[in-house]
């Protein structure tokens, strides 16, 4: 079974070969390749592939491929876990330092030429940055001893972030061998282990309908967006309600961001710096803040959407871009049309019972106590307490069902 394992490694990726890994088993398979093209990932996503291989009953064949594609970072990880690592001429694998979770950092064995500091270990960001290299240096080298590969090249991979191109690795023992393409891999493994590969049947696994989405949504732009969209619908819908399609769109929205969330690496602070920015931005439309309410919502709003993500992995961040006009919409939305909405609701009401009350008229005849006037372009039944005579002049201060109660204005009629 041939599993394609490209592009940015999230959390959809980690589903897609856990699920590929079950169906091996089931399916008897012999083999499972992985055919990876990756420039990376996610951390949590990288360790959870790992889990699966390792437990997996069915042996893993991890094959760099095509020409041309790359295993780094988290793909070199992935690579050192394999049964069986491979690659096709052409590529290349390495560069697995890892990259900074919510803090800046310099590069792991690069030394700092400005003027050392008294006490270095006092940095917690120095501090941060060698915990996560050696936890990352110790982890590939549990994984080269458990597959037998090249365990001083794999630390360098994660301390110095060198690369090494298929020929190369293949000398240093980085990896076992290299085919051009699957079925050469298969005849290449024949009798290794007791495989029997050559000639198998090749079965290729493709990316489903539910890998495809959970791409999308895990997406952090695409998660980042989901959240304010849910958050504005609603937001229409609280001040207007009744109209039921918003509030339906604004929750199902929430409720896809929030499990996007799950699956990232999410700093929950941010995302409390985006719902406050909001809430405050909506009070501003309702309270006399001069403005002090609105800037502070942006203010925050925009710190929390940088804080959002706690990754610098490629394609697991929010673009700067994105932030900047997210946010300059969102502060015209809730300041100028919640605020548009809010007027509105002020305003007198121009139907129904409130209407009529003050509203001018026309007596159409004579009469002592009930007849008929012209109100509002219609015809309608009137009482009065004194005798009205035609023509006169009229205003509405009551309602008895469909009978108004009038008096005349400037005395006319009594």
């Amino acid at each position: 079974m041939v599993v394609p394992l490209e592009g940015a490694i999230g959390p959809a990726s980690a589903d897609f070969v856990r699920r590929a890994l079950k169906r091996a088993a089931q399916d008897k398979a012999a083999l499972v390749v992985l055919r990876i093209d990756t420039p990376g990932g996610l951390d949590s996503s990288m360790r959870e592939i790992i889990k699966d291989i390792l437990a997996s009953p069915v042996p893993v064949a991890a094959f760099v491929a095509p020409g041309g594609a790359r295993a780094a970072s988290a793909g070199t990880f992935i690579l050192y876990a394999a049964h069986f690592a491979a690659m096709a001429p052409g590529t290349n694998l390495g560069a697995a330092s890892p990259v900074s979770i919510g803090m800046p950092q310099t590069q792991p064995g690069s030394a700092k030429k400005d003027k050392p500091r008294k006490d270095e270990s006092a940095d917690p960001v120095d501090t941060m940055t060698r915990k996560v290299t050696h936890d990352a240096a110790a982890y590939i080298r549990s994984l080269a001893k458990l597959r037998g590969r090249n365990a001083d090249w794999g630390e360098r991979a994660v301390r110095e972030a060198v690369s090494l191109p298929a020929d190369e690795a293949l000398k240093l023992k980085v990896i076992d061998l290299m085919a051009s393409d699957v079925p050469e891999l298969l005849r290449k493994l024949e009798g290794v282990s007791k495989l029997q590969t050559a000639g198998a049947q090749v079965i290729e696994m493709p990316l489903d309908w539910r890998t495809r989405v959970l791409s999308v949504i895990t997406n952090p732009s695409v998660a980042y967006l989901l959240l304010l969209l849910g958050a504005y619908a609603l937001i229409f819908e609280f001040t207007n309600p009744g109209l039921v399609l918003p509030g339906v769109v604004g929750t199902i929205s929430v409720l896809l961001a929030m499990y996007a969330f799950h699956l990232l690496p999410v700093n929950y602070a941010g995302l409390a710096l985006i719902l406050l920015g909001i809430a405050f931005m909506v009070a501003e439309a309702f309270l006399p803040a001069f403005g002090s309410l609105g800037i502070g919502g942006l203010i925050a709003f925009v710190l929390g959407s940088i804080m959002l993500i706690e990754s610098d992995v490629p394609g697991f961040e929010i673009p700067y871009a994105l932030i900047g006009g997210v946010a300059a919409a969102s502060a015209a939305f809730l300041v100028f049309v919640v605020g548009m909405l809010v007027r509105q609701r002020r305003r007198p009401v121009v139907s129904g019972r409130e209407q009529m009350v003050g509203a001018a008229g026309e007596a159409l005849e004579d009469f002592e106590s009930e007849g008929w006037a012209r109100v509002h372009g219609e015809n309608w039944r009137v009482r009065s307490r004194w005798p009205v005579r035609r023509g006169a002049r009229l205003r509405v201060t009551g309602m008895e069902r469909l009978v108004l109660i009038v008096v005349a204005e400037n005395g006319e009629g009594r």
